[in-house]
């Protein structure tokens, strides 16, 4: 007797996967602008942003609630919006964040319709688009001589651990939100 593994979400229609896909890079441009300013009035810097990885959160969050087409579309298009807005990020950063945010954004809309604890989901999508940024790291380092050392890879990761642990505990409760007001309807 075999288990299934899958959810019973309703299908998004594309105008409605759209819609999300612009408010989440809409999110995606805001609220890493909104740490900046804190940062630069607090005296801390760009540092608020390594450690909230606020851009991965409205991307991490759509996949989960729109799918695959909305994570993957909102985690490609959202550093690009906000390089050509804010000049940020900027030279090899933008592809990596590209490639990492595509990677959390499918991760986490692959994972959409999967009978598994939303904790475990966002947990699956941060390791998802970290080992593709890192793959794109190894890239950028051997075959097109980027002079990035390797340690570098796995630098972000204990800076960021706020962020990575707000992501576990609000995006869960965001989604358990959103499900019981959908289930009223």
């Amino acid at each position: 007797m075999s288990k299934s593994v899958s959810l019973n979400k309703p299908k998004l229609s594309v105008g409605v996967q759209v819609l999300a896909t612009l408010i989440a890079i809409a999110a995606a441009f805001v609220l890493p602008q909104l740490f900046h300013y804190i940062g630069r009035v607090s005296g801390v810097g760009k540092s608020l942003g390594v450690m909230f990885c606020p851009m991965h959160f409205p991307v991490i969050l759509v996949g989960i609630l729109a799918g695959p087409f909305a994570g993957a579309a909102t985690g490609l298009l959202s550093p690009l919006v906000n390089s050509l807005l804010t000049g940020m990020p900027a030279g090899l950063s933008l592809p990596l964040m590209m490639v990492e945010l595509f990677g959390y954004g499918l991760a986490a809309g692959v994972l959409r319709n999967v009978r598994m604890d939303c904790v475990f989901k966002v947990f699956i999508a941060q390791i998802a688009g970290r080992v593709l940024r890192n793959i794109a790291v190894i890239i950028a380092i051997y075959a097109f001589g980027q002079k990035t050392p390797m340690f570098k890879i796995w630098m972000d990761v204990p800076g960021a651990g706020i962020g990575l642990a707000m992501q576990l505990v609000m995006i869960p409760l965001i989604v358990m939100l959103v499900d019981r007001h959908s289930e009223k309807k």
